[in-house]
């Protein structure tokens, strides 16, 4: 399977949902005194947005091998059970993807492929776990990671709380900075040494509404080797609590995508 592949379906949906009228959180606010991590990871917890659905239209800048292309996309979630995303040009599908609790499906048009499968065959094939809530935290600006003040510390680093397991993985490093106002996620970061994979992200400000904290943008680096992929995402619309469909029929005479 492509790495463009992988991030059509993956990248795409780990956007995160601009905000339309609302308060500006910069993230600037000073720490003065430091949470424990206890109370720290709580906050983060507790800033998870509350809502049934939404929907939003988003701007992707898409470089790879100094070729770029803009794409539009619109993304429509039910939280808790699915995430729907039509990525276009000009009006033209090039591909969508339907992810609910148990099953992935996704098909592109220029090459007539598809996958239809569950998240343990896409997480043996990634070398990391997967799934739908893992998914959606990082749609929302949360932590991907299960985070427990026993095998978390957090330090302030650049008036910024960093967070990092006590005993660093060597093959799955990675740390979270969150803000100091929002505690939300201000940037994230992955290495597996082994496979040569990097995955860096960036939020833009966040903004908030009455359902919670949504950040404005988001900025993707990943690396595969000498392969490098760089992600821009802006957004142009928001509407929370707006009656969502999730049409998805994948076409007749594609060929499904093996993953090897």
């Amino acid at each position: 399977m492509r790495i463009q592949a992988i991030i059509s379906v993956f990248v795409l949906t780990f956007v995160v949902m601009a905000c339309g009228p609302g308060k500006a959180i910069t993230g600037d606010a000073s720490i003065t005194n430091a949470l424990p991590t206890k109370k720290l990871l709580a906050a983060h917890q507790a800033a998870t947005p509350e809502f049934t659905t939404l929907a939003s239209r988003v701007q992707v800048v898409y470089e790879e091998e100094n070729k770029e292309q803009s794409i539009t996309a619109s993304l429509r979630m039910r939280k808790d059970d699915t995430i729907w995303v039509k990525a276009s040009v000009l009006g033209i599908t090039l591909a969508k993807a339907l992810i609910t609790k148990d099953r992935v499906q996704y098909y592109e048009t220029l090459g007539n492929t598809y996958f239809d499968g569950d998240y343990q065959l896409l997480s043996d094939w990634l070398g990391t776990d997967l799934n739908f809530e893992k998914t959606q935290a990082l749609l929302l600006g949360q932590s991907i990671f299960s985070l427990s003040d026993r095998n978390y510390q957090s330090a302030v680093i650049n008036n910024r709380y960093q967070v990092v397991p006590k005993n660093q993985p060597k093959d799955f490093i990675h740390s979270l900075l969150l803000a100091p106002d929002s505690y939300k996620v201000v940037a994230g970061a992955v290495q597996q040494p082994a496979q040569q994979r990097t995955l860096q992200l960036k939020y833009g400000p966040y903004e908030q509404l009455p359902e919670g904290y949504f950040p404005s943008s988001i900025s993707i680096m990943a690396n595969e080797g000498s392969a490098q992929t760089r992600i821009a995402v802006n957004y142009k619309k928001i509407d929370v609590g707006a009656p969502v469909r999730f049409p998805f029929k994948i076409p007749d005479g594609y060929d499904a995508i093996e993953l090897n």
